[in-house]
């Protein structure tokens, strides 16, 4: 199957980053998915190293975080700063292959109207802060991709729709004193990584354009679709963006894990609608997706594909 609009991209290294057994951001998450879109006949680009990485990262990241990341590695640590992120020989090739097929998908997404891509990677990234790693992630790559379509494809104004169950810390925190970049979220709260709350909102010149909507655990489809049509919605006809990023996380699932919510595969399905139609009314289609979180390996791949058909109006 070739999609005309719709472009996914991946790249195998990042299924180098290997885990201790029991932590469920593991490379079979990414596995699955590759699985399932080889058996659809589904093209996946592996575009590899791409020469504004090193810029693109030092951009959203601190030069001491960077330089701590990789002394960590060369000493044979075990973690990055937190239980959460531990390290391999292979994590940092695997953290940067994640951010060159993101930089690669932004290129495709900016270099037309219509285009839509799909970030496939792995380590996820929305947690990831300026200085530190956090919550499975060490470069935010969503955080990375709205600065890149800033500062090289000549964006004036980005937007971020988070619907992972997780707040995206990271992401809100890189951004809040920004008012061209505007962050949405749905998440569980209170829950990691404790931040999410209503009331933070941004700072200064960036007040007003980081919006939350906290939801409580067991939360599902009607509560998310009060949330997409009441808040988050009106919210980007109103900023209008020129290119949508989608931190999507699958772990609001109703069988996921970790994630305590109870959204359904039609839930998914309605956000792909409804965010595919807002990125063709106020910014030409263009729309960038991003895997972030979402554990169980078995439905992982059937949601995110349902969640792409349907934004890309397939179903």
């Amino acid at each position: 199957m070739i999609w005309a609009m719709l472009k996914v991209f991946s790249d195998p290294r990042c299924l180098l980053h290997r885990v201790p057994e029991g932590y469920p951001e593991k490379a079979e998450r990414l596995e699955s998915i590759l699985d399932l879109l080889s058996e659809l006949q589904v093209e996946v680009d592996e575009p590899g190293e791409h020469e504004g990485f090193e810029s693109a990262v030092a951009a959203v990241h601190s030069a001491e975080y960077l330089s701590r990341f990789s002394t960590t590695l060369e000493k044979g640590e075990l973690f990055l700063d937190t239980p959460d992120n531990p390290l391999c020989e292979s994590t940092w090739e695997a953290a940067r292959a994640a951010v060159d097929a993101t930089l690669a998908a932004a290129d495709w997404v900016a270099g037309d109207a219509g285009r839509r891509g799909m970030s496939a990677v792995r380590p996820p990234g929305h947690h990831a802060e300026r200085d530190g790693a956090m919550g499975f992630c060490y470069f935010n790559n969503v955080a990375v991709a709205a600065e890149y379509l800033r500062r090289e494809k000549g964006a004036e104004r980005v937007a971020v729709v988070d619907f992972d169950v997780h707040h995206g810390n990271g992401t809100q925190h890189i951004f809040e004193g920004d008012g061209d970049v505007l962050y949405l979220s749905t998440h569980r709260y209170p829950f990691y990584p404790g931040t999410g709350a209503a009331d933070e909102r941004g700072t200064g010149a960036g007040e007003g354009a980081t919006i939350n909507v906290p939801l409580p655990a067991g939360a599902g489809d009607v509560a998310f679709q009060a949330a997409f049509q009441a808040v988050l919605m009106p919210s980007l006809q109103e900023f209008r963006p020129e290119i949508l990023l989608i931190s999507a996380g699958f772990d609001a699932w109703q069988s996921d894990p970790l994630g305590g919510m109870r959204v359904s595969e039609q839930g998914y399905r309605d956000w792909g609608h409804w965010l595919g139609s807002v990125a063709e009314e106020i910014c030409d289609g263009r729309c960038l997706v991003l895997l972030e979180g979402g554990y169980d390996t078995g439905s992982l791949p059937g949601l995110l594909w349902t969640h792409l058909q349907a934004l890309d109006g397939q179903i």
